[in-house]
C-alpha cells in the first residue's frame, strides 16, 4: 500500500506547477549547458583555413575528378558546368585529349542534366583538336546510341550531330566511323538483315507522339551522316609535284599513315577506314542499300519520314 501511494505522488509531481518566490531566478533544467564562455580561437581537427586559393590547374583537375567519379547527379552536373566555364575562358591545363578521355563515358550517364551539360562542355573544346580524336568520340557515341534508354540514345545522337558539324570528314573516315556507325543506326531503328537477306523488323501500325519524335530525330541525323559520307568530293587542282611531295615532304595531316595499320590489331570490314567516297559508296550499296529501302518504306507508312530525309536516303 505504501509503495503504491509513493508512485502516485511521484506521478503527481509532473503536473504540479512550481511556485516561484520573489527575488529568486527560475530553476535551470537538468540538461542545461552553459554557453556564456568566450574564446579567441576554435581548433578543429583534420581541417585547415587558408587565404590562398588553389591553382587553376588543381581546381580543373578536382572538378574533372568530381565529374567522373561522384555518385551525386548534382555534383557531376556542377563539376561539368565549372569545367565548361574554365574551358570557355581559355583555361585547359591538361589538354583536350585528357578531357575527352575522362568525360566521354558520360555520354551514357543515367542523369539527363549531366548529359546536357556534357554536350555544352565538349562544344567549347577547340574544333581543330576534336578532329584528331574523332575515332574515340564516335566509339562512345555508338555505345550511347544502342543504349536501352531512349533518352540516352537521343542525347548520343545530339553528340553525333555536333561531331558531323565540326569534324565531318574525320568522323566518316576514321576506323569504324562508317560501317559501324551505320550498323548502330540499323540496330537502333530495327533495320536488321538476316543471313538469308530477309527483312526481320516487325511492321508497326503506328507510333506514339514521343516515339515518332525520336524516330524523326534518328532519321535527321542518319541523313546528315549519309550526306557527309557520300557527298561529291571537290576536284583538286592538278599539282605536278604531288608525287614528289608525297615521297619527300613531311605529311601535314594527323595520322597520315593510319590506313596502313602498321601497329594496330587486324581489322575487318566494319573497323576498316574508308577515306574516299567511292569506297564508302561501294560498301553502303553492298551491305545497307536493301535495308534502307525497306526501312524507308516502313517509315513512310508510319508517317515519320517526309521531305528531304526521304529523298536523300532513297537515293544516297
Amino acid at each position: 500500500m505504501g509503495s503504491s501511494m509513493r508512485k502516485k505522488k511521484e506521478k503527481a509531481k509532473d503536473f504540479q506547477k512550481t511556485k516561484l518566490k520573489v527575488g529568486k531566478a527560475k530553476a535551470k533544467p537538468a540538461n542545461f549547458t552553459d554557453t556564456s564562455f568566450k574564446s579567441k580561437s576554435i581548433s578543429m581537427g583534420h581541417q585547415s583555413l587558408s587565404t590562398e586559393a588553389p591553382e587553376t590547374a588543381a581546381q580543373f583537375k578536382h572538378s574533372l575528378s568530381l565529374a567522373t567519379t561522384s555518385r551525386s547527379e548534382k555534383t557531376r552536373r556542377e563539376a561539368l558546368a565549372n569545367l565548361t566555364t574554365q574551358v570557355a575562358s581559355g583555361s585547359n591545363p591538361i589538354g583536350t585529349a585528357t578531357v575527352l578521355a575522362k568525360v566521354l563515358p558520360l555520354i551514357s550517364d543515367a542523369a539527363g542534366p549531366v548529359r546536357l551539360q556534357l554536350l555544352k562542355l565538349i562544344q567549347e573544346l577547340p574544333e581543330g583538336e576534336i578532329r584528331n580524336h574523332a575515332e574515340r568520340c564516335v566509339m562512345y557515341v555508338r555505345a550511347g546510341m544502342t543504349h536501352l534508354s531512349v533518352d540516352i540514345s537521343n542525347d548520343a545522337l545530339s553528340v553525333l550531330d555536333w561531331l558531323l558539324t565540326v569534324a565531318p570528314d574525320e568522323t566518316v573516315s576514321c576506323p569504324g566511323g562508317w560501317v559501324k556507325t551505320i550498323n548502330s543506326f540499323c540496330a537502333l531503328m530495327g533495320w536488321s538483315v538476316s543471313a538469308a537477306k530477309c527483312w526481320t523488323a516487325a511492321p508497326k501500325a503506328g507510333l506514339k507522339a514521343k516515339d515518332a519524335e525520336s524516330r524523326t530525330r534518328q532519321f535527321n541525323v542518319l541523313t546528315k551522316l549519309v550526306e557527309v559520307g557520300l557527298k561529291a568530293e571537290a576536284s583538286l587542282q592538278r599539282n605536278a609535284n604531288a608525287y614528289w611531295d608525297s615521297i619527300y615532304r613531311v605529311p601535314r595531316t594527323p595520322h597520315a599513315f593510319a590506313y596502313l595499320n602498321l601497329f594496330g590489331s587486324r581489322r575487318d570490314e566494319e573497323a576498316e577506314m574508308y577515306e574516299d567516297r567511292e569506297s564508302r559508296q561501294r560498301v553502303f550499296n553492298r551491305r545497307f542499300e536493301a535495308s534502307f529501302a525497306k526501312g524507308i518504306e516502313q517509315a513512310k507508312k508510319e508517317g515519320v519520314l517526309l521531305g528531304g530525309p526521304a529523298r536523300c536516303l532513297k537515293r544516297p
